[in-house]
Protein backbone atom coordinates (compact mmCIF):
# COMPACT_ATOMS: atom_id res chain seq x y z
CA UNK A 1 0.00 0.00 0.00
CA UNK A 2 1.36 3.72 -0.78
CA UNK A 3 1.72 5.93 1.64
CA UNK A 4 -0.89 7.42 3.13
CA UNK A 5 -1.75 11.33 2.17
CA UNK A 6 -3.19 13.76 4.29
CA UNK A 7 -5.53 16.47 2.64
CA UNK A 8 -6.53 18.79 5.40
CA UNK A 9 -9.34 17.13 7.53
CA UNK A 10 -9.20 14.05 5.17
CA UNK A 11 -7.29 11.11 5.02
CA UNK A 12 -6.61 9.60 2.06
CA UNK A 13 -5.28 5.90 1.89
CA UNK A 14 -3.42 4.05 -0.68
CA UNK A 15 -4.35 6.68 -3.24
CA UNK A 16 -3.08 4.35 -6.13
CA UNK A 17 -5.36 1.51 -5.20
CA UNK A 18 -6.51 -0.24 -8.72
CA UNK A 19 -9.63 -1.28 -7.07
CA UNK A 20 -12.90 -0.64 -8.50
CA UNK A 21 -14.29 -0.18 -4.62
CA UNK A 22 -14.01 2.98 -3.05
CA UNK A 23 -14.21 2.51 0.35
CA UNK A 24 -15.34 5.67 3.23
CA UNK A 25 -14.62 5.49 6.83
CA UNK A 26 -16.89 8.87 7.89
CA UNK A 27 -16.57 8.03 11.59
CA UNK A 28 -12.87 7.22 11.51
CA UNK A 29 -11.59 9.93 14.42
CA UNK A 30 -12.15 11.17 17.47
CA UNK A 31 -10.35 14.34 17.31
CA UNK A 32 -11.64 17.26 18.15
CA UNK A 33 -9.51 20.65 16.89
CA UNK A 34 -8.24 22.79 19.95
CA UNK A 35 -9.92 25.82 18.83
CA UNK A 36 -13.59 24.23 19.43
CA UNK A 37 -12.74 23.95 23.72
CA UNK A 38 -13.21 20.06 23.31
CA UNK A 39 -16.54 21.03 22.55
CA UNK A 40 -17.24 21.43 26.11
CA UNK A 41 -16.77 17.74 27.17
CA UNK A 42 -14.87 15.27 29.39
CA UNK A 43 -12.23 13.08 28.49
CA UNK A 44 -14.37 10.15 28.65
CA UNK A 45 -16.95 11.39 26.07
CA UNK A 46 -14.34 12.44 23.90
CA UNK A 47 -13.23 9.14 23.32
CA UNK A 48 -16.49 7.21 23.32
CA UNK A 49 -18.54 5.83 20.96
CA UNK A 50 -20.36 9.31 20.84
CA UNK A 51 -17.60 11.04 19.20
CA UNK A 52 -16.42 8.05 16.85
CA UNK A 53 -16.56 5.01 15.84
CA UNK A 54 -14.51 2.49 17.61
CA UNK A 55 -12.42 -0.40 15.25
CA UNK A 56 -13.82 0.81 11.84
CA UNK A 57 -10.96 2.51 10.86
CA UNK A 58 -9.02 -0.29 11.47
CA UNK A 59 -11.40 -2.31 9.74
CA UNK A 60 -11.06 -0.32 6.52
CA UNK A 61 -7.38 -0.27 6.90
CA UNK A 62 -7.39 -3.79 6.32
CA UNK A 63 -10.01 -4.51 3.47
CA UNK A 64 -8.42 -1.46 1.60
CA UNK A 65 -5.05 -3.51 2.02
CA UNK A 66 -6.85 -6.86 1.07
CA UNK A 67 -8.44 -4.98 -1.88
CA UNK A 68 -5.83 -2.62 -3.10
CA UNK A 69 -8.79 -0.09 -2.88
CA UNK A 70 -8.56 3.57 -1.79
CA UNK A 71 -10.33 4.32 1.31
CA UNK A 72 -11.09 7.72 2.59
CA UNK A 73 -11.64 8.90 6.02
CA UNK A 74 -12.78 11.58 8.02
CA UNK A 75 -9.51 12.71 10.38
CA UNK A 76 -12.29 14.83 12.85
CA UNK A 77 -15.06 13.52 15.43
CA UNK A 78 -18.30 13.06 13.99
CA UNK A 79 -19.46 15.77 17.02
CA UNK A 80 -17.39 18.42 15.09
CA UNK A 81 -19.14 17.72 11.44
CA UNK A 82 -20.73 14.45 11.16
CA UNK A 83 -19.73 13.53 7.49
CA UNK A 84 -22.46 10.83 7.12
CA UNK A 85 -24.98 14.21 7.23
CA UNK A 86 -25.95 16.72 5.04
CA UNK A 87 -25.56 20.18 5.80
CA UNK A 88 -29.60 20.65 6.73
CA UNK A 89 -29.46 17.50 9.02
CA UNK A 90 -29.68 19.37 12.98
CA UNK A 91 -27.41 16.12 14.15
CA UNK A 92 -25.24 17.26 11.22
CA UNK A 93 -23.89 19.24 14.54
CA UNK A 94 -25.71 17.36 17.20
CA UNK A 95 -26.43 19.02 20.06
CA UNK A 96 -26.79 15.62 21.96
CA UNK A 97 -25.48 11.90 21.27
CA UNK A 98 -27.82 9.47 23.12
CA UNK A 99 -26.81 10.17 26.75
CA UNK A 100 -24.37 12.95 26.24
CA UNK A 101 -24.87 16.23 26.09
CA UNK A 102 -22.50 18.67 23.31
CA UNK A 103 -22.11 21.94 24.80
CA UNK A 104 -19.95 23.36 21.95
CA UNK A 105 -22.95 22.27 19.46
CA UNK A 106 -25.53 24.21 21.43
CA UNK A 107 -27.43 27.15 19.55
CA UNK A 108 -25.00 26.83 16.64
CA UNK A 109 -25.82 29.91 14.29
CA UNK A 110 -26.33 29.83 10.70
CA UNK A 111 -22.87 31.26 9.73
CA UNK A 112 -21.02 28.58 12.77
CA UNK A 113 -22.71 25.73 11.26
CA UNK A 114 -21.84 26.95 7.44
CA UNK A 115 -17.94 27.68 8.69
CA UNK A 116 -17.90 23.72 9.81
CA UNK A 117 -19.47 22.34 7.20
CA UNK A 118 -16.85 24.43 4.79
CA UNK A 119 -13.91 23.73 6.76
CA UNK A 120 -14.71 19.60 7.47
CA UNK A 121 -17.54 18.43 6.02
CA UNK A 122 -16.90 20.27 2.27
CA UNK A 123 -12.82 18.75 1.99
CA UNK A 124 -14.23 15.30 3.02
CA UNK A 125 -17.28 15.18 0.08
CA UNK A 126 -14.92 16.86 -2.47
CA UNK A 127 -12.28 14.06 -1.88
CA UNK A 128 -15.35 11.21 -2.26
CA UNK A 129 -16.66 13.06 -5.33
CA UNK A 130 -12.93 13.11 -6.96
CA UNK A 131 -11.99 9.50 -6.32
CA UNK A 132 -15.74 8.68 -7.51
CA UNK A 133 -15.79 9.99 -11.04
CA UNK A 134 -11.47 8.65 -11.74
CA UNK A 135 -12.83 5.10 -10.66
CA UNK A 136 -14.07 2.99 -13.34
CA UNK A 137 -17.36 1.36 -12.24
CA UNK A 138 -17.22 2.38 -8.63
CA UNK A 139 -18.50 0.35 -5.44
CA UNK A 140 -19.01 2.60 -2.87
CA UNK A 141 -18.27 0.66 0.88
CA UNK A 142 -18.92 2.70 4.06
CA UNK A 143 -17.75 0.93 7.49
CA UNK A 144 -18.81 2.20 10.67
CA UNK A 145 -19.19 0.34 14.15
CA UNK A 146 -22.03 0.40 16.86
CA UNK A 147 -22.56 -0.44 20.65
CA UNK A 148 -23.69 -3.25 21.89
CA UNK A 149 -26.03 -1.20 24.47
CA UNK A 150 -28.13 1.49 23.25
CA UNK A 151 -30.43 3.18 25.51
CA UNK A 152 -29.98 0.44 27.57
CA UNK A 153 -30.64 -2.31 25.08
CA UNK A 154 -28.44 -5.08 24.24
CA UNK A 155 -28.19 -5.49 20.33
CA UNK A 156 -27.90 -9.34 19.45
CA UNK A 157 -27.50 -8.12 15.61
CA UNK A 158 -23.78 -8.29 15.01
CA UNK A 159 -23.24 -7.27 11.71
CA UNK A 160 -25.58 -5.09 9.83
CA UNK A 161 -26.02 -4.66 5.98
CA UNK A 162 -27.54 -1.44 4.96
CA UNK A 163 -29.02 0.32 2.08
CA UNK A 164 -31.10 2.70 0.67
CA UNK A 165 -33.27 1.84 -2.19
CA UNK A 166 -30.27 0.04 -4.34
CA UNK A 167 -30.79 -2.91 -2.48
CA UNK A 168 -28.12 -5.00 -5.18
CA UNK A 169 -25.53 -5.52 -3.22
CA UNK A 170 -26.90 -5.47 0.30
CA UNK A 171 -28.56 -8.65 -1.14
CA UNK A 172 -25.93 -10.02 -2.50
CA UNK A 173 -23.93 -10.36 0.50
CA UNK A 174 -27.24 -11.39 2.60
CA UNK A 175 -27.37 -14.04 0.38
CA UNK A 176 -23.45 -14.98 0.57
CA UNK A 177 -23.25 -13.99 4.18
CA UNK A 178 -23.31 -17.58 5.39
CA UNK A 179 -20.49 -18.92 3.20
CA UNK A 180 -17.68 -16.11 4.86
CA UNK A 181 -19.29 -16.03 8.86
CA UNK A 182 -21.43 -17.36 11.47
CA UNK A 183 -22.01 -13.61 12.64
CA UNK A 184 -25.77 -12.56 13.39
CA UNK A 185 -25.94 -10.24 9.97
CA UNK A 186 -29.15 -8.50 9.88
CA UNK A 187 -30.38 -6.43 6.95
CA UNK A 188 -30.87 -2.28 7.96
CA UNK A 189 -30.01 -3.03 11.71
CA UNK A 190 -29.42 -1.72 13.59
CA UNK A 191 -29.96 1.35 11.72
CA UNK A 192 -31.87 2.05 8.32
CA UNK A 193 -32.41 4.40 5.51
CA UNK A 194 -35.31 5.95 8.11
CA UNK A 195 -32.37 6.97 10.44
CA UNK A 196 -30.42 9.11 7.89
CA UNK A 197 -27.88 7.12 8.05
CA UNK A 198 -27.72 6.37 4.51
CA UNK A 199 -26.32 10.27 3.37
CA UNK A 200 -23.14 8.94 1.68
CA UNK A 201 -24.69 6.23 -0.01
CA UNK A 202 -27.58 9.05 -1.70
CA UNK A 203 -24.94 11.47 -2.14
CA UNK A 204 -22.24 9.65 -4.19
CA UNK A 205 -23.52 6.10 -4.87
CA UNK A 206 -27.37 6.73 -6.39
CA UNK A 207 -27.24 9.89 -8.63
CA UNK A 208 -25.06 7.37 -10.78
CA UNK A 209 -26.46 3.65 -10.24
CA UNK A 210 -23.05 2.56 -8.36
CA UNK A 211 -23.05 -0.12 -6.31
CA UNK A 212 -23.16 0.17 -2.84
CA UNK A 213 -23.39 -1.02 0.51
CA UNK A 214 -23.15 0.87 4.38
CA UNK A 215 -21.80 -2.00 6.61
CA UNK A 216 -22.08 -1.57 10.65
CA UNK A 217 -19.68 -3.90 12.99
CA UNK A 218 -20.57 -4.10 16.64
CA UNK A 219 -17.58 -3.09 18.21
CA UNK A 220 -16.81 -5.46 20.91
CA UNK A 221 -15.80 -7.69 18.13
CA UNK A 222 -13.43 -5.51 16.62
CA UNK A 223 -11.88 -4.22 19.93
CA UNK A 224 -7.98 -5.29 19.30
CA UNK A 225 -5.95 -5.24 16.07
CA UNK A 226 -6.16 -8.64 15.81
CA UNK A 227 -9.83 -8.35 15.85
CA UNK A 228 -10.08 -5.85 13.40
CA UNK A 229 -7.92 -7.66 11.25
CA UNK A 230 -9.36 -10.39 11.38
CA UNK A 231 -13.23 -8.77 10.62
CA UNK A 232 -11.59 -6.85 7.81
CA UNK A 233 -10.40 -10.28 5.82
CA UNK A 234 -13.96 -11.73 6.04
CA UNK A 235 -15.43 -8.46 4.82
CA UNK A 236 -13.01 -8.30 1.85
CA UNK A 237 -13.77 -12.24 1.01
CA UNK A 238 -17.24 -11.49 1.34
CA UNK A 239 -17.26 -8.58 -1.23
CA UNK A 240 -15.30 -10.07 -3.63
CA UNK A 241 -17.46 -12.93 -3.15
CA UNK A 242 -20.81 -10.65 -3.62
CA UNK A 243 -19.64 -8.53 -6.41
CA UNK A 244 -18.70 -11.63 -8.20
CA UNK A 245 -22.32 -12.80 -7.74
CA UNK A 246 -23.84 -9.46 -9.20
CA UNK A 247 -21.62 -9.46 -12.13
CA UNK A 248 -20.75 -6.64 -11.78
CA UNK A 249 -18.43 -4.36 -14.46
CA UNK A 250 -15.73 -3.23 -12.14
CA UNK A 251 -12.93 -5.31 -10.62
CA UNK A 252 -12.47 -6.63 -6.79
CA UNK A 253 -10.26 -8.85 -6.17
CA UNK A 254 -7.77 -10.01 -2.86
CA UNK A 255 -4.46 -9.26 -3.52
CA UNK A 256 -2.75 -9.41 -0.42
Amino acid sequence: MTQNQAIDTVQIVNPTGGSAAVLICEHASHYIPDALNHLGLPLKARDSHAAWDPGALGVSLRIARKLDAVLIASNVSRLVYDCNRPPSAPDAMPARSEVIDIPGNFNLTPVAREQRTQMYYEPFRKAVVEQVDKTTAPIIVTIHSFTPIYYGQKRHVEIGVLHDRDTRLADAMLNTATAHTNAVVLRNDPYGPDNGVTHTLREHALPGGHLNVMLEIRNDLIQTKDQQNAMGDMIASWLVDAVAAIGAQGTVQCVA
